[in-house]
């Protein structure tokens, strides 16, 4: 089975890329079959200086490296570096209803919050069907939030496949209700755009500052709390299997337990998880040639299954003559 996600290069690593997708894919390396990627395209829409995405860019590779991603084992490169993304994404245009992307509720609330109104941001669902069906992905790991735009790519794959015949692979997402949507510190998503994150690769003064943020009700030290209601507790969840999770939770029903205690306790936990990986992440930032050779290893591999498709929709569409 073969599984494909993306990661944008656009800001500081956080809590929310790790557990919502970036450790699933590092597990699924040694399980299945991964492509894994930087769109680096699509931080266009929101990143437009270009030195920070080429910075970010590289940032992004390191964390992944760094945290465990393996290229030996798995398909990792940069989109930009496979050009035939863009060029089935036009072809796959021609088959996208104006209805379904005007549908999208991603572009209208990027466009609430003040990102600007382009084609770029529009077409967005287009892009990504296309870096879904040129590798022919079987399973696409998402958010609920991107749930959607995994249903357009298999309504283009559907016409496009009524047309030609059977030329893509219809993906499916998958979904992990239990990371399905990370808490940031409101409550809310976490998200850059929120500005609600904990970052990864940070001084501890930081680390510990952006802990100590996480919005919490008044309930008094006393008083027992419903761990279902506290944002501290959904995220120190995520680091905890489930004895601990119950043991946590019963320290939350008892009472007794300060927020602030919990605080603590997480930024610890954040803090042990990623301080071992942060001097690999280094070492790889450090060399930005030796980088970038391994990005552009992932390049050939993922290009040449790429071709391996856009030979298939070349010859249908009348663009082989």
């Amino acid at each position: 089975m073969r599984i494909l996600s993306g990661i944008q290069p656009s800001g500081s690593l956080h809590l929310g890329n790790y557990f919502g997708m970036m450790k699933k894919m590092i597990e699924y390396q040694e399980q299945e079959e991964l492509f894994c990627f930087i769109a680096n395209y699509h931080a266009m829409t929101s990143v437009p200086n270009g030195k920070a995405l080429a910075q970010g860019t590289l940032e992004a590779a390191a964390n992944f490296l760094a945290l465990g991603m393996d290229p030996e084992k798995s398909v990792f490169w940069v989109q930009s570096d496979v050009p035939e993304v863009q060029e089935l994404a036009w072809a796959l245009s021609n088959f996208t209803p104006m209805g379904l992307l005007e549908r999208c509720h991603s572009y209208k609330d990027k466009v609430a919050r003040g990102l600007q109104a382009n084609h770029g941001l529009f077409a967005y669902p287009v892009l990504m069907t296309a870096d879904i069906l040129l590798f022919q992905s079987d399973k696409v790991p998402v958010g609920k939030d991107q749930k959607q735009h995994i249903e357009v790519a298999r309504d283009i794959a559907l016409k496009f496949n009524n047309e030609y015949g059977e030329i893509f692979t219809i993906p499916e997402p998958e979904i992990d209700d239990e990371v399905a949507t990370v808490p940031g510190l409101d409550g809310q998503k976490m998200s850059k755009s929120y500005g609600n994150t904990i970052d990864l690769f940070q001084d501890e003064k930081a680390l510990r500052k952006q802990v100590m943020r996480i919005v919490t009700d008044p309930t008094p030290v006393e008083e027992p709390k419903n761990p279902d209601n506290c944002n501290v507790f959904q995220i120190y969840r995520l680091f905890l299997d489930k004895p601990a999770e119950q043991a946590l939770r019963q320290r939350y029903l008892a009472g007794g337990l300060g927020y602030g205690e919990v605080k603590q306790e997480l930024f610890e936990t954040v803090r042990e998880r990623f301080a071992p990986f942060a001097a690999r992440r280094q070492e790889l930032l450090a060399d930005s040639d030796g980088l970038r050779r391994i990005l552009a290893a992932g390049a050939d591999k993922a290009r040449h299954a790429a071709q391996k498709t856009l030979r298939k929709v070349r010859k249908k569409t009348g663009l082989a003559y």
